[in-house]
């Protein structure tokens, strides 16, 4: 009997012929509700999921069959690792196959904050033509300040290079991996010399919220921000009081504190309401690496991991 795996989340369509390449059966049923999946997931060897699916204590628990875990992407905070890794199901993710399209997307989001490209584009749209008004700030006079140098950090720095800019690098479990181009450094470093802060962290206990307004308070020059990583990093009302006192200079948001608006509080909305009145800041609904063809390369990412988890010669 073949193994079966259970894909819970919208996937591109290629990934239950990839998945039979490498003899593993698979039932597609990205609509499953809550209780449905509870209900059929004993009976999976395998379990693929995007963001939507919270794989916790109770799924595990009715897992009896499970030997991998497949995000299809980066991110894990929706997944219980600890209790998962104590039941020996393996986690496979594929930040390979979308870093360099979000890669794209944190520089293209940045040179629009840089050069007001959003807000001059409203502007002449409703007949206003600024030109001193919408003057805009070289990347290359910059140092840019970036905090993870995991696939989506080093795919940043990789496009940094073409705008000959200073790149300084922070990542609490990683060291050497400093270059002519890269340079290695502590927070302190990092606090007295950036002009802009890119974020590339997971979301996890000990980073949600960690980068409030203490934190940027330590910077000695007023910043930008960029965050393509995850919006509960950053608190929104921290955000809020430093674009008003000036210390960020700006920001280019890919993702939110809250994302899910059918369901903000009343003050939530207030806040985000004040958010997105602002000129100097850029928006996007969390679609950094979220392209064509990153959709169909994450597929191919991890069935790759899954091949060589059973040990199944196979390359897309």
């Amino acid at each position: 009997m073949p193994k079966k795996c259970l894909i819970v989340d919208e996937m591109h369509e290629s990934i239950q012929d990839l998945l039979s390449q490498i003899g593993m059966a698979s039932v597609y049923a990205p609509n499953a509700s809550r209780e449905e999946i509870l209900d059929q997931i004993g009976d999976f060897e395998g379990l693929l999921i995007r963001s939507k699916t919270t794989v916790d204590k109770e799924l595990i628990d009715r897992a009896r069959h499970l030997e991998f875990i497949g995000r299809a992407g980066a991110g894990l905070d929706k997944i219980d690792v600890d209790y998962v890794e104590s039941k020996g199901i393996e986690i496979l993710n594929a930040p390979e196959g979308n870093r360099d399209a979000l890669a794209e997307h944190a520089v293209g989001m940045l040179l629009s904050l840089l050069n007001n490209i959003n807000s001059a584009d409203a502007e002449v749209r409703n007949w206003i033509w600024d030109r001193e008004g919408n003057r805009g700030v070289e990347l290359s006079d910059k140092t840019v300040g970036i905090i993870g140098y995991g696939y989506m950090g080093q795919a940043f720095v990789q496009r940094l290079r073409a705008f000959d800019c200073r790149v300084l690098v922070y990542d609490k479990y990683r060291k050497g991996f400093g270059t002519k181009n890269v340079e290695e450094v502590s927070l302190e470093k990092m606090f007295a010399k950036a002009d802009i802060l890119s974020l590339h962290v997971p979301l996890t206990e000990e980073t949600r919220g960690w980068v409030n307004a203490d934190f940027f308070n330590q910077f000695r020059k007023d910043i930008f921000l960029l965050n393509t990583a995850r919006g509960e990093i950053v608190p929104t009302k921290d955000l809020l009081q430093l674009l008003d006192s000036g210390k960020i200079l700006g920001a280019a948001l890919d993702v939110l504190e809250k994302e899910k608006f059918d369901q903000l509080t009343v003050d939530q909305k207030t806040m985000f309401e004040n958010l997105f009145t602002r000129k100097n800041v850029v928006l996007s609904p969390h679609v950094a690496g979220w392209t064509f063809a990153s959709f169909k390369r994450i597929n191919e990412v991890l069935v790759g991991k899954i091949a060589t988890h059973y040990r199944v010669d196979w390359k897309a």
